[in-house]
């Protein structure tokens, strides 16, 4: 059959069900993939042995053959290194958890296995997440399979990787500044932010305080990211802040179609970004693609507070008073850069506290006001092309000073708002490299940036166009 790298997981499924591909081959084609790429990518950094995959496979393909097939029966699976898999090491990144072994399955991870899915192993991220490169003191420097001086985004940058270089079908993703998005928006992949608790979070070792993390899809479709969302929504009694099952089915949602006649604000820069002229020029252009759908666009000014300082701040504190018994013993084992971010916690005072508190209130008041006037808001996912493997971040764009915030300058809102945001690629800049815009929806109408997203990617289809590596 055709290049099994190539196929989406929608066609992926359905050849699985129709018997032209068995769950052993899809096994022992990913793995090749898999070997063929680490050289380059360094995305897939831990495995269950071949053996176990196999007998996982075959188990698949027996429930193939009976017509007991699952949704994902069969579908290889990377987990992003900031999650759970029973048996794999859980690393964080981070020099002291490199042999931290999971004792369970996320809840994520758990719903994907009972949907049919093969975890294969896990993917690069970050220590702890804390930037949008992917690198790190335990398994070195994630690349781009569009060019590999580049990074492929963080913190889910191991997931877009093997997304877009057609290594892995299926992966696990998650955001707390942007960590679908950026890497989605840097690797041309689809990406989705799910509204706060609509997918079930941990376990976790500690109460979680800080509110601003999701998990959810990166895919190459929005139907792939709809199908996945169906087999992971719904409440746990492992995650107090989860949302109950919406009552509707994400893939019936998204192929039945947008509604008609949608209001939709258009910022270019959100009152303060600063914006590489080709992605500005490019999203500019692709939003009118929703006027010749029938949607009515309108130009906004201004933009919520610059909240960049303060979600570093609120992540830092938590993160500090969780790693604080492991300092100073083992200080000289973290990254510098994470290390410098990790101490800002300690410079948490009730003043700085409340100032965050009294921005993020703003921000909530400006969404508030936004969407009970628009629909959607679209903006561009991140304002540059992606930087070197290794980093650093610019510093300016074009002689024009970057702001604070860099990379999550159109992210990092949606995360502290708690609203629903997807990015879909919009072409290639100057270098060669894929650009997003952002699709941003009112707070739990996942359903209807999905179907906005779906509605912009039949008349703009980024699919199959892929890196070849």
């Amino acid at each position: 059959m055709e290049d099994i790298a190539r196929l989406t997981l929608i066609e992926l499924t359905q050849a699985l069900r129709d018997r032209r591909l068995s769950a052993v081959e899809l096994m022992t084609d990913t793995l090749g993939r898999i070997e063929a790429t680490h050289k380059a990518l360094n995305a897939v950094v831990a495995m269950y042995d071949r053996e176990r995959l196999a007998e996982e496979a075959r188990a698949a393909d027996a429930r193939l053959q009976r017509g007991e097939a699952r949704p994902l029966e069969g579908v290889p699976l990377g987990v992003k290194d900031l999650e759970d898999a029973e048996g794999l090491v859980t690393s964080q990144g981070s020099l002291p958890f490199k042999n931290n072994i999971a004792r369970r399955d996320s809840v994520q991870v758990e719903r994907l296995r009972r949907a049919g899915a093969i975890v294969v192993g896990k993917t690069n991220a970050p220590e702890f997440g804390y930037t949008a490169i992917t690198k790190n003191l335990v398994y070195g420097v994630t690349r781009s399979p569009w060019n590999l001086d580049r990074t492929p985004g963080g913190s889910s940058g191991g997931s877009a990787a093997v997304m877009a270089a057609g290594v892995l079908p299926l992966v696990t993703a998650s955001d707390g500044g942007g960590s679908i998005r950026i890497p989605a928006s840097f690797t041309g992949t689809f990406g989705l932010k799910v509204s706060f608790g609509r997918i079930p979070r941990g376990p976790f070792d500690h109460w979680e305080y800080q509110d601003t993390s999701v998990v959810g899809p990166l895919t190459k479709t929005v139907e792939d990211a709809a199908l996945f969302m169906d087999q992971v929504v719904g409440s746990s009694p492992w995650d107090p802040n989860s949302l109950p099952h919406p009552g509707i089915s994400y893939l019936e949602s998204v192929r039945r179609g947008l509604p008609n006649k949608l209001r939709i604000a258009f910022s270019p820069d959100l009152g303060y970004a600063v914006v590489q002229s080709d992605v500005a020029k490019a999203v500019e252009e692709n939003v009118k693609v929703f006027e010749k759908l029938g949607h009515r666009i309108e130009r906004i000014q201004g933009g919520p507070p610059q909240l960049g300082r303060d979600w570093g701040v609120l992540g830092t504190f938590e993160l500090a008073s969780n790693l604080h018994e492991l300092l100073p013993k083992h200080e000289a084992d973290f990254g510098r850069t994470f290390l410098s971010s990790m101490k800002l916690g300690w410079q948490v005072c009730p003043e700085s506290w409340g100032q965050g508190a009294k921005q993020r209130a703003k921000l909530n008041e400006w969404c508030a006001e936004l969407f009970e006037t628009y629909d959607l808001l679209i903006t561009p996912t991140v304002p540059y092309d992606p930087p070197p493997a290794g980093g650093p971040f610019p510093q300016e764009t074009e002689g024009r000073p970057q702001i604070l915030a860099g990379p999550g300058s159109f992210t990092i809102p949606f995360n502290l708002s708690w609203h629903p945001a997807a990015t879909v690629r919009v072409g290639l800049s100057r270098a060669g490299l894929p650009m997003g815009m952002q699709i941003v929806g009112r707070r739990h109408g996942d359903d209807v940036v999905l179907q906005a997203a779906c509605a912009f990617e039949r008349e703009r289809p980024w699919h199959p166009q892929w890196p070849k590596i």
